[in-house]
């Protein structure tokens, strides 16, 4: 069983940073894929970028490619997101995700946060 909690979010002007963190619990966080997911009102969840187990394979969504940067810290059961440069299209709620399967699409993960707001003012 794995449970996770996201934090870092807030209110920024656009060409700003923010860093989320996800903090899990659980004795085998660290055999688990975590993804970054967001939706903003009205629209779809979408996929922001995931990271192995290992942390040796990353993968992020074009319109976050060279921005954002995941990593995670299995000794501390943390997972990063690094996000520069941040536009106003960015604004929705980030949700952190765990499951056995590495990749882009929602239902292949198994747990998922709350989600933390991410606001960006142009």
């Amino acid at each position: 069983q794995v449970q996770l909690v996201e934090s870092g979010g807030g209110l920024v002007q656009a060409g700003d940073s923010l860093r989320l963190s996800c903090a899990a619990s659980g004795p085998t966080f660290s055999t688990y894929a975590v993804g970054w997911f967001r939706r903003a009102p009205g629209k779809e969840r979408e996929f922001v970028a995931a990271i192995t187990y290992s942390g040796g394979s990353t993968q992020y969504a074009d319109s976050v490619k060279g921005r954002f940067t995941i990593s995670r810290d299995n000794a501390n059961n943390t997972v990063h997101l690094q996000m520069n440069s941040l536009k106003p299209e960015d604004t929705a709620v980030y949700s952190c995700a765990a499951g056995l399967y590495y990749g882009s699409r929602w239902n292949g993960y198994h747990y998922w946060g709350q989600g933390t707001q991410v606001t960006v003012s142009s």
